[in-house]
């Protein structure tokens, strides 16, 4: 079994056994019972069936990797919106999808709040304004999953975030709960074991041995697994020994 994919949509791992591909579903309360093996490039999924690559870089290598044009819909001719979001508690950045897929989208950021702030032709005009904006506002176009994870727990900064909006024409505004309910920050891991919390963006939150732990699902893509826990000496909390 080998890890080849995530769903952030619908919290799911795609795991391939034998060329075929299954989803395993992260609901809350599913209980995840595997060992982290080997890690090599994840090959490629094929309609419904895996091809796979045994070349050594992870989570792909470089004949499986998709180049950034096209992840980023440079080229696209489709209406995109201009947005800002906030991740807790007081990181802001500027971003860019097809208008279609706004919301779809800041969930799959795991972004705390947004705003929808301007509306324009195709994905090259969108590029240009977004870095247009990002240099005038002094805002980052992308923010690490680790900083994410610092803020989980935490609130976002209200008065920063107003105070940022009030400098542009916003056209919507979103708050999203993820359900997580955690009382601070989760320990960020590699693993898969434990009963899954929920999901933000494509951070898994898992409880495992009394520790509540934060999974960057793209770190996970590339593993082989092996079925029961992990044995691994894992960080704890105070609550708790892994």
């Amino acid at each position: 079994m080998q890890i080849v994919g995530y769903r952030s949509d619908e919290p799911a791992l795609l795991i391939a056994e034998g060329g075929a591909v299954r989803r395993q579903s992260l609901a809350p309360g599913t209980e995840l019972a595997y060992t982290l093996a080997e890690r090599h490039c994840a090959g490629t999924i094929d309609g419904e069936r895996h091809v796979a690559c045994e070349h050594e870089r992870a989570p792909y290598c470089e004949l499986h990797t998709t180049p950034w044009s096209v992840a980023n819909n440079r080229d696209s001719e489709a209406e995109h919106a201009i947005y800002l979001a906030a991740f807790a508690p007081a990181v802001f950045k500027v971003g860019v999808t097809r208008l279609e897929r706004l919301e779809t989208r800041l969930r799959e950021q795991g972004a705390d709040h947004a705003a929808h702030i301007r509306t324009v032709p195709d994905g090259r005009i969108a590029r240009e304004r977004e870095t247009a904006i990002g240099v005038e506002h002094d805002l980052t176009e992308r923010v690490r999953v680790a900083t994410k994870i610092r803020g989980f727990g935490g609130i976002v900064d209200e008065r920063s975030w107003n105070n940022l909006l009030a400098e542009f024409d916003v056209r919507e505004t979103f708050t999203f709960d993820y359900g997580l309910d955690l009382d601070g920050r989760p320990l960020a891991e590699t693993m898969l074991s434990g009963v899954v919390r929920g999901s933000k963006g494509r951070v898994l939150v898992l409880d495992h041995r009394d520790t509540i732990y934060a999974v960057d699902l793209r770190d996970l893509v590339g593993y082989e697994l092996r079925e029961g826990t992990t044995d691994r000496e894992l960080q704890a909390s105070l609550d708790g020994f892994a």
